[in-house]
C-alpha cells in the first residue's frame, strides 16, 4: 500500500510539473505592441475621425488599445519640418511599425528608417515617389493604400461643368509641397473638355487669395481643389472666397459641403484608414511589407450643398442629386 501511494504521488507530481509551464504561459499577459501613427492633418475632428477608423479597424481584428496594443499618434498638420521632427520622435520610441497618413509623412519617416515597417494611407504615387519598387511587389519596408487616382481630374471637370454650365476656365488649386497637384494638373490638361484648366500652385494663404483674385478678373471661372494637407487645412478660406466672389468650386473632401462648399467628390479616406488596419494586423503577425501589394481605393463619395448652389445662382441637376451620397439642404 505504501509503495502504491508513493507511485501515485510521483505520478501526480510528474503530471503537475508537466502542467506548470503551460499554466505559467497561460497566465502571462499578451505582449504589448506599439504602433506609431503620423498624421498629416491637424488634430481636428476630421483627423480624429481618420485615426479612430484605424483604431476601430484594429479592434475588429482583435487588437485592443492598452490590452495588446498601444498607439503613439502625432499630428504634423501641413508642416514638412514638423513632420520630420515627429518622425524622428516616433522612431526613437521603437514602435513595431508606423502608419503614415500621406506622402510627406512617409518621406519624413524614410529619412529615419529603412527597416521598420511602414503602412501608408492616402499616398498619391508611391512608385514615382520612390517609396516602393512596384505596386504588386513593394520590395522594401513600405506598403499601403493609395488615396488618389489621376482619373479623378476628369470627374471633377465633368461635375463642375454639369453643376455650373457657364464655366469655361478652372483654376486647379494645389500645394506642390504637400500633395499630388501636378499629377492631377497633367491629367486635366490631357482631357478633352470645354473647360480650360489653369494650374494654381499655392504655398500660403495669401497665395490662395491672390490666385482667386486673378481668376475673377475674367468671367465664367471656377475652382477645382486638389486633395492635399494644405488645402485640407485651409478649406474654410477657400469656401469663404468662393462665396464672396460667387465662384463654383469642386472639392476633394466629403466634409467640405457641410461647411458651405458647393460639391465634393473623391476617395473615402475614412475607409482607407479602416482598411489599413488589415495590413497592420498582418505585419504584426509576421508578414513583411515587401510581400503586401499596394492597394487602390475602392470606395468613393459625392456630396452636394443645395443652399450653396442657390446662393451661387445654380440649379443642381436632378441627375447629380440622384447619385449623391449626401445632399445638404
Amino acid at each position: 500500500m505504501l509503495d502504491l501511494r508513493r507511485r501515485d504521488f510521483i505520478t501526480l507530481l510528474g503530471g503537475a510539473a508537466a502542467a506548470w509551464p503551460l499554466a505559467a504561459r497561460a497566465q502571462q499577459p499578451e505582449r504589448m505592441r506599439r504602433i506609431g501613427v503620423l498624421m498629416g492633418l491637424a488634430d481636428n475632428p476630421q483627423g480624429q475621425a481618420y485615426a479612430a477608423a484605424l483604431v476601430d479597424g484594429l479592434r475588429e481584428l482583435g487588437w485592443t488599445n492598452e490590452r495588446n496594443i498601444t498607439f503613439d499618434i502625432r499630428w504634423a498638420g501641413g508642416s514638412a519640418e514638423k513632420a520630420r521632427a515627429l518622425a524622428k520622435e516616433l522612431i526613437d520610441r521603437a514602435p513595431d511599425l508606423v502608419v503614415a497618413q500621406n506622402t510627406p509623412m512617409v518621406a519624413a519617416l524614410l529619412q529615419e528608417t529603412r527597416t521598420l515597417p511602414i503602412v501608408f494611407v492616402n499616398v498619391a504615387d508611391p512608385v514615382g515617389s520612390g517609396f516602393v519598387a512596384s505596386v504588386p511587389r513593394p520590395g522594401g519596408n513600405v506598403t499601403g493604400f493609395t488615396g488618389y487616382e489621376p482619373s479623378l481630374a476628369s470627374k471633377w471637370l465633368g461635375l463642375l461643368k454639369e453643376i455650373a454650365p457657364r464655366v469655361t476656365r478652372a483654376a486647379l488649386v494645389f500645394n506642390p509641397e504637400t500633395g499630388p497637384g501636378f499629377t492631377f494638373l497633367r491629367a486635366a490638361e490631357t482631357i478633352s473638355s470645354d473647360i480650360k484648366v489653369i494650374g494654381a500652385p499655392v504655398t500660403s494663404t495669401s497665395a490662395i487669395e491672390q490666385g482667386v483674385n486673378e481668376l475673377v478678373r475674367e468671367p465664367n471661372g471656377g475652382l477645382i481643389i486638389s486633395p492635399d494637407n494644405f488645402t485640407a487645412i485651409h478649406y474654410k478660406l477657400i469656401v469663404s472666397l468662393s462665396a464672396r466672389h460667387r465662384i463654383p468650386a469642386v472639392y476633394p473632401f466629403r466634409y467640405i459641403p457641410s461647411e458651405g462648399g458647393l460639391i465634393a467628390y473623391g476617395v473615402d479616406i475614412t475607409d482607407l484608414h479602416r482598411r489599413a488596419a488589415s495590413y497592420v494586423d498582418r505585419i504584426l503577425k509576421g508578414a513583411h511589407p515587401s510581400d503586401l501589394p499596394v492597394q487602390s481605393p475602392i470606395k468613393f463619395f459625392m456630396s452636394v450643398n443645395i443652399r450653396t448652389a442657390r446662393a451661387l445662382g445654380l440649379d443642381v441637376p436632378p441627375t447629380l442629386l440622384a447619385i449623391a451620397d449626401e445632399v445638404i439642404e
